[in-house]
């Protein structure tokens, strides 16, 4: 069984990062190319998981630190299968304009430098990638 999950883009960007599912969508947002419908679905699901998860920043200000933590990107812990239902929403609104999108699986993402019961931000090793739909 895989411990931690990951979706991605599976091209870095301009910085060599490779952004999450939300960061993705995020930005399709702040590009004003979401339709209504699916900022709605945005919109109420980043409320969600603000609310359904501790963003690791509040807890270490330095966990996405490039000089302290190089490509510092978070996993979903695989038992926090509460977390995953929203995810298909995301994906579908990144096919819907063309933006691919992974999934990782790993045992072991990388070095931990933030962990709680959902997920774990990591500076990353090598993972397995899968196509995500």
């Amino acid at each position: 069984m895989t411990t931690f999950l990951r979706y991605q883009s599976p091209e870095p960007d301009a910085k060599g990062r490779h952004v999450g599912v939300f960061g993705l969508v995020n930005t399709l947002a702040r590009q004003g190319r979401l339709t209504a419908d699916q900022e709605h679905f945005r919109r109420t699901h980043n409320a969600w998981y603000d609310a359904a998860y501790t963003d690791p920043t509040t807890v270490d200000p330095t966990v996405y630190d490039e000089a302290v933590n190089p490509g510092a990107a978070a996993w979903f812990r695989a038992t926090a299968t509460h977390l995953f239902g929203p995810i298909d929403g995301y994906l579908a609104i990144l096919a819907a304009h063309d933006v691919p999108c992974v999934r990782l699986e790993s045992d072991d993402p990388g070095r931990v430098v933030y962990e709680d019961a959902h997920q774990i931000v990591v500076v990353p090793t090598a993972v397995r990638s899968e196509g995500a739909p």
